[in-house]
């Protein structure tokens, strides 16, 4: 037992004399934020009542969630049927396509092969001026570039796809199977679930209220997370030690505990002090003792920032 006694009983006067050094009743506290903008559609939850870890606290409504989940189903159907259209090929309709365009350039080329047999001879013979020879010329040069490209274009389809096309067509399918995960995750946060056991103090906004990203919607403390929290001036922090067990009380119910320190910090002298009237120098340094109970703690039997002794 510790010899920092903060409630003694004098024999002689029969009255209770309660030192400055006592603690105060903490719970680890807990927020909840939304991470999409939306408006609150539905609160599951009030005030003061407790919720298990999975409840469903609150309804997000964000109409941006379903229509980008459109957006990105088109895009995969579209990535899909080019990956097909890569691996298969070209069909039998684009094969036919591509050998029609090739007659219609090698007739182009033909008649302007003839085109320009006739005007050469008549070139030769100073009936034509020099421009009309140039551009039935370039008419020629055109379409037999014409007829190139085309055959480039059946020897391609022909001996099939490149494995560039394919790779290309497998990066734009993987890219929206990932926008889809992005957005399935996005529709999940619609709720907001309680991570841990908790009673919720705090609901910071109604229902038909935007919510923004990061703003704190529920504030609460986790379920059994209880401790205490003593300041204890450098003149005597030497008299506790971590893992060190003490025995508690509560002045008012007069209900004692069993409990152990698992931390012992020094605070800055502006930190919160939990004595009403402390007794040391100004000069010494302030330190916290975090001590948790021993076994199970009835909640209830406390309440935030009440009052516990060292007894």
């Amino acid at each position: 037992m510790s010899s920092l006694v903060l409630l003694s009983v004098s024999s002689c006067s029969g009255e209770d004399k309660i030192t400055s050094n006592r603690g105060k009743v903490k719970f680890e506290t807990i927020s909840l934020s939304g991470k999409l903008a939306g408006r609150i559609s539905k609160l599951y939850v009030e005030e003061g009542q407790q919720v298990k870890k999975g409840d469903t606290l609150a309804f997000i409504d964000v109409p941006e969630v379903m229509a980008k989940m459109m957006q990105v189903e088109g895009a995969i159907m579209s990535a899909q049927g080019q990956l097909e259209m890569a691996f298969n090929g070209a069909t039998t309709e684009q094969l036919n396509q591509v050998d029609q365009k090739l007659k219609a350039a090698q007739a182009q080329l033909d008649f302007a092969q003839e085109s320009f047999n006739r005007l050469e001879k008549m070139h030769k013979d100073s009936l034509v001026s020099q421009q009309q020879f140039d551009e039935v010329k370039m008419k020629l040069t055109m379409a037999k570039a014409q007829v190139h490209a085309v055959e480039a274009k059946k020897q391609e389809v022909t001996k099939g796809t490149r494995f560039e096309q394919i790779s290309q067509a497998k990066g734009q399918l993987d890219r929206a199977l990932g926008a889809k995960e992005e957005v399935t995750v996005a529709s999940s946060e619609k709720y907001l679930i309680a991570p841990t056991d908790m009673s919720i103090e705090t609901i910071s906004l109604d229902e038909g209220e935007l919510l923004t990203p990061g703003y704190t919607l529920f504030n609460g403390y986790k379920t059994n997370s209880i401790y205490f929290r003593f300041t204890i001036p450098e003149s005597k922090i030497y008299e506790f030690k971590v893992n060190q067990e003490l025995t508690l009380t509560n002045p008012y119910t007069k209900e004692d505990y069993q409990a152990k320190i698992i931390a012992i910090k020094q605070l800055p002298q502006y930190a919160n002090i939990t004595s009403t009237s402390p007794l040391y120098e100004l000069d010494e340094s302030i330190y916290e003792l975090k001590i948790v109970p021993i076994g199970k703690v009835n909640n209830q039997s406390f309440y935030l920032n009440s009052t516990v002794l060292i007894k």
